[in-house]
């Protein structure tokens, strides 16, 4: 069992209130570091997190309310205690209100400072704590839809033996197969579950915007970068960092993504200072990664480096049985978020979502349920409630009124992929085996726009 040992700072210009105060809390316990100077400070917050920070309002240079604000910036759920004279309870009144958590007048008894002190950082572990149990409460989703499926029960098996462990991981599978539940899935069961998991999805950002993101950023590092950001390696620091869509990442990003992978230190754009971190690695992709080595886009050492452990998720299509439980699982969450009182679906309406090939897998069935309910007027939802294309309904022949040409089975079809991926034209391109300018030209031709 982990012990957590609660991260003090102490900023005080007075090197006896510093060593006195930082003996006291690291006699109860307290990991305790302490700076002379809000200067100071800002570095150290820079280098490692805290959960609690005292700091002197009245220093040379940077008080504690500047202090407090530039804190705050990084990080507004850090805990920050002010303490000040007599004389200055309005400037610790404003302190409160830029977002303190609660402020002692000298001269103060140490134990009242204790009690401030312990109360602030259970008030932390306990926002900290939920957020994880919300995280972990929403990773046992997929649980509450697999089917039957030999391929899926194999899969979860597979994933409850990898989450004890500190391999990492790479899940591939079709857009829409639910990477990311799988990687929470791993997450949740693993050591490092109360700690943090962040996502980043490799394919949504440019380079530029991607890196900063990644790695974070110093002050004035680029244009527009008016304070010190940590990025997502950093935050993910005691946690899981989830890559997703990772075969989209730039030869440059790759490069800088290895070092860290293989060093465990970040260094911020901008920067200089080596940032130690500790995280376990999820990626996920729906590219063929090793043709894209064989290409030359993506780097051999990465790959390996990343495909430590492989989870495949099987299309919908090839799992059948699962199209009906998974269906009956959205319409009992989306009617309870609707307010509505849909119970399930008529016989001709089951056989037309068990026939249809759902190219855009568990994301667009989703959609279609969400769609279907909106237009559902009853407690059954039948066929003319489900958006689904006439040529993937081979249970019956079309009547006079079904029949399409085939511009308008095309204009369909790419209008309900684009929607399964939430029109990300890269994904839906490579779904219809088709490439982005073509992609993008059929989009003109049939007037679709998001």
């Amino acid at each position: 069992m982990t012990i957590v040992v609660p991260q003090l700072l102490i900023v005080d210009d007075e090197l006896h209130v510093r060593e006195s105060l930082s003996h006291w809390f690291a006699e109860d316990g307290y990991e305790v570091l302490t700076a002379e100077s809000g200067k100071e400070a800002l570095a150290l917050l820079g280098r490692r997190s805290f959960d609690v920070v005292i700091t002197d309002i009245k220093m040379p240079g940077m008080d504690g309310l500047e202090l407090q604000r530039r804190i705050l910036e990084v990080d507004p759920d850090l805990a920050i205690i002010v303490i000040t004279a007599y004389a200055s309870v309005s400037t610790a009144v404003q302190a409160l209100k830029e977002g303190a958590y609660d402020y002692l007048a000298k001269p103060f008894d140490p134990e009242d400072l204790t009690r401030v002190v312990e109360k602030a950082y259970e008030k932390l572990r306990l926002r900290k704590e939920n957020i994880l149990l919300k995280e972990r409460l929403a990773a046992t989703g997929p649980k509450l839809v697999l089917g039957d499926n030999p391929k899926m029960q194999e899969l979860m098996g597979l994933v409850e033996s990898v989450a004890t462990t500190e391999t990492t991981v790479l899940i591939r599978g079709e857009s829409g197969t639910g990477k990311e539940l799988v990687a929470r899935l791993i997450h949740s069961g693993s050591p490092r579950a109360f700690g943090p998991m962040v996502a980043v999805n490799c394919g949504a950002l440019p380079e530029g915007i991607l890196e900063s993101e990644l790695f974070g950023h110093e002050k004035g590092a680029f244009t527009g970068a008016a304070a010190m950001r940590k990025g997502k390696l950093e935050l993910a620091d005691g946690g899981t960092l989830f890559l997703d869509e990772i075969g989209e990442l730039s030869a440059k990003v790759q490069v800088e993504l290895l070092r860290v992978l293989e060093d465990k230190k970040v260094v911020r754009l901008g920067g200089s200072q080596e940032i130690k971190i500790d995280f376990r690695v999820i990626c996920a992709t729906n590219r063929d990664l090793e043709e894209a080595v064989r290409e030359g886009s993506f780097r051999e050492d990465l790959f390996y480096r990343i495909n430590v452990f492989e989870l495949r998720i099987p299309p919908l299509r090839e799992r059948p049985g699962d199209i009906l439980p998974i269906a009956e699982h959205y319409i009992r969450s989306f009617s309870t978020a609707m307010g509505r009182q849909v119970t399930g679906f008529s016989d001709k309406a089951e056989s037309l979502l068990e026939s249809y090939s759902w190219p855009g897998n568990v994301r667009e069935l989703a959609n279609a349920i969400e769609r279907a309910l909106v237009v559902c007027r009853g407690t059954t939802i039948e066929p003319e409630h489900l958006p689904i294309s006439g040529h993937d309904r081979p249970q019956r022949e079309p009547e006079d009124g079904d029949q399409l040409s085939l511009s308008a089975i095309e204009h369909r079809h790419i209008e309900r992929v684009l929607e399964s991926t939430e029109f990300n034209v890269s994904q839906s391109a490579r779904i219809l085996g088709i490439d982005r300018v073509t992609l993008y030209n059929k989009m003109r031709k049939y007037g679709i726009e998001r």
